[in-house]
């Protein structure tokens, strides 16, 4: 009775959470609520066969499993339910969102790393050493790919240098070819050559990304991106031709939306 207790709580934590954590949160709730439903089951079928030789306690028991099981049965119900209605809310996300939750992780991920690195403790040389010597020694810790990621994306994003932003993200692919960061860095730097004005440069960026990672979260907003950067060229028919491209495409993405706005103009 404490599981359903707690597990009622935590779902009611999970309907405050932005919808694509609620929808990953909540199929781990229901994967928890069916094997808990299964050790009910099996809970209740033993408690049974032992009813005659326990009498009230085990009568209690098998009430607290009925009511146990019916409780999770309607959770089980809401659940699937609900994770309906967010299948159907989740094709409003918007880019920026993803982004946000992007954001967040890294931000989770570099302070993880400097408490790790507070955690270690001094070593005894370290410690015997005199200060001019430890000045001497000490070294600029190197970053992590997604410390790099980040300042990267700080620069375009928010200090426009677009360049030096560019740069480091072009930096960030040739050594983490494998990281899951990749492709978003591939579009950041078609953004970059966007904020530039080096619009042929961007389109050919983007490009990659379309061609390439055509399933991947980014490639909407890079083809969207693209079509901007044509009509920036003065070439609206290729502008026009991406932007219902990326409709046909990915009818269902915040993109889409934007692309019908800019063909009923």
């Amino acid at each position: 009775m404490r599981f359903i207790i707690s597990l009622l709580g935590l779902l009611l934590l999970v309907g405050c959470l932005p919808p694509s954590q609620n929808q990953l949160r909540m199929g781990m709730d229901l994967e928890e609520m069916k094997r808990r439903l299964a050790q009910l089951e099996l809970q209740k079928v033993e408690t049974s066969q032992t009813e005659l030789a326990g009498g009230d306690t085990q009568q209690r028991q098998i009430a607290e499993l009925t009511a146990g099981l019916d409780n999770l049965r309607v959770e089980f119900q809401s659940v699937n339910g609900r994770m309906d209605d967010l299948g159907r809310d989740n094709r409003a996300v918007t880019d920026e969102l993803q982004l946000i939750k992007d954001d967040l992780g890294l931000q989770l991920s570099s302070l993880a790393n400097r408490f790790d690195e507070l955690e270690q403790p001094a070593s005894p040389q370290t410690a015997v050493t005199a200060p001019v010597q430890q000045t001497e020694q000490k070294a600029e810790p190197e970053l992590t790919a997604e410390q790099i990621y980040q300042n990267a994306l700080d620069l375009i994003r928010n200090q426009k240098k677009f360049s030096k932003g560019r740069k480091m993200l072009e930096s960030f692919a040739k050594k983490y070819p494998e990281h899951d960061l990749y492709v978003n860095a591939l579009y950041w730097s078609g953004e970059a050559f966007y904020g530039e004005k080096k619009y042929e440069q961007a389109i050919l960026q983007l490009q990659d990304v379309i061609s390439q990672y055509s399933s991947h979260p980014k490639a909407a907003a890079a083809m969207l991106k693209q079509a901007l950067a044509f009509n920036a060229l003065g070439d609206g028919e290729n502008a026009r031709t991406t932007m219902q491209k990326l409709i046909e495409e990915y009818p269902h993405s915040s993109q889409a939306d934007t692309a019908e706005k800019f063909l009923n103009k």
